[in-house]
């Protein structure tokens, strides 16, 4: 059974506008008007109510192909003479390695 079925817009619109408001977190409103520009007509609160419905299942269906992502970071300094003077270069990086 198709998560799309019996909708008025094609999935790949359903998608793209899913897409877009979670990789750059743009408001309802100007995700309609960016869709307006490309000749489909969209209501934020649609927008809003396609959001809510598919992002749960969407990010169920992607995380398995995302890995390993840590919580934990560190920064890691060394200090380094350049030209007599000291410096301090930091280098930030994850627990991924240990």
């Amino acid at each position: 059974m198709s998560l799309f079925k019996r909708r008025r817009f094609p999935a790949e619109i359903i998608l793209l506008c899913v897409r877009w408001y979670w990789k750059y977190g743009i408001s309802y409103r100007d995700l309609a008007g960016m869709m307006q520009e490309r000749g489909v007509e969209l209501d934020p609160s649609t927008l809003f109510r396609w959001v809510q419905r598919y992002a749960p299942e969407l990010e169920k269906r992607v995380r398995r192909y995302q890995g390993f992502q840590s919580g934990s970071w560190r920064v890691d300094e060394t200090y380094v003479r350049v030209g007599g003077a000291g410096r301090i270069c930091s280098q930030w990086s994850t627990n991924m390695e240990s």
